[in-house]
């Protein structure tokens, strides 16, 4: 964290935050302070490089997350415990995997360097009346990096291959950010296995982020390593994966896979099932492009009716108050997705009002 700097002569004195964790005062020369700050600047510049596709979010789950919601069994740790656990083949990744509560299931797909516990706070609403299947990405939390590339392509067909093993035939799905982009490879590739989807902070093609946001996610790779080590990426990281070592391979995987461009314009517009958009008023996907995605799915060309006889099936959603950094922690976001995945609608027709429907 940067300190306060105060010039005396050819010599600083700088506060700040060290690798002990202490507020310390240290006298530096002019020079040791201009590094200093190159540095801070790296790895700001870094983080948000990183966090260009996905935020990692860790935020404490709050205790009360609505009226008449379930409480979800939590450990020691305060993380739900799920009623299943393990590890599954598929393709030469070995997955960990989680399953939460009952009901419909519904495949949780996490973002970028983050894992299944980034959606610890909405759990207790999502799995309410669902069993939630919750899967670590190739590289992620628990799963194994292995010597496999990086892409949405590849871990598309290994939801697919991971659905079948455990028995599921046919799920919803919803993913946040490189989650969502694995959600729609999903679709795409094995549609039967798909009932509806949920994308939530995704762009479908490269040029959906900001563009000054492409330039930081090109510097990604394992140079930034040592330099992340006291952010929350790194400490999480470290915490579950079963070779904390390859967090640097990590990095560059992930930078070869923000380097490489896309658009998935053609593909989303062949999807045959309901898909609902997802983002924060805030978030680092361009509006433009949120509205072009929307549109290539139906919605948004024309008023929708006064019974709604013209309205999309597909939905989208813009949650005030929030950015892109925070959206799989919201419980609002939670909530907005359930009565879509349940095929329900919360508002009626002007000639159903009119009527006492």
């Amino acid at each position: 964290m940067p300190g306060t700097l105060i010039v005396k002569g050819e010599q600083r004195l700088e506060q700040g935050f060290f690798a002990t964790g202490r507020f310390l005062p240290a006298v530096v020369t002019s020079q040791q302070a201009q590094n200093a700050s190159d540095r801070r600047r790296s790895v700001t510049a870094v983080t948000t490089a990183l966090v260009a596709v996905v935020l990692v979010t860790f935020a404490a789950p709050a205790n009360v997350y609505g009226q008449g919601e379930k409480t979800v069994t939590k450990g020691e740790t305060g993380k739900p415990v799920p009623v299943k656990s393990g590890q599954i083949e598929a393709n030469g990744v070995n997955y960990y995997y989680e399953i939460h509560g009952k009901g419909e299931p519904l495949l949780l797909l996490h973002g970028g360097l983050g894992s299944i516990d980034m959606f610890e706070p909405g759990f207790p609403i999502l799995a309410q009346n669902r069993q939630v299947i919750a899967v670590d990405l190739h590289g992620h939390g628990r799963t194994p990096l292995g010597n496999r590339a990086i892409s949405l392509i590849d871990m598309g067909d290994d939801m697919a291959t991971i659905l079948t093993k455990l028995s599921y035939k046919e799920v919803d799905v919803m993913g946040y950010s490189l989650g969502g982009g694995v959600a729609l490879r999903l679709a795409v590739q094995h549609p039967a296995s798909v009932r509806r989807l949920v994308l939530v902070s995704t762009p479908f093609a490269q040029a959906g982020f900001y563009p000054e946001m492409l330039p930081m996610q090109a510097q990604v790779g394992a140079a930034m390593a040592e330099s992340m080590k006291e952010t929350p990426m790194y400490k999480s990281y470290i915490a579950v994966a079963p070779k904390p070592e390859d967090f640097p391979k990590l990095l560059d995987r992930m930078g070869e896979y923000m380097r490489t461009p896309y658009d998935w314009s053609a593909d989303v517009k062949k999807l045959n099932l309901p898909v609902m958009l997802v983002y924060g008023d805030s978030d680092m996907i361009r509006p433009e492009h949120i509205v072009q995605f929307y549109q290539l799915l139906g919605g948004g060309l024309k008023d929708a009716g006064w019974m709604r006889e013209h309205m999309s099936r597909n939905r989208l959603a813009i949650l005030p108050d929030l950015t892109h950094y925070e959206m799989s922690a919201a419980p609002q976001m939670a909530r907005t997705v359930l009565p879509f995945l349940d095929g329900k609608s919360g508002a009626k027709s002007w000639s159903d009002q009119v009527q006492g429907k």
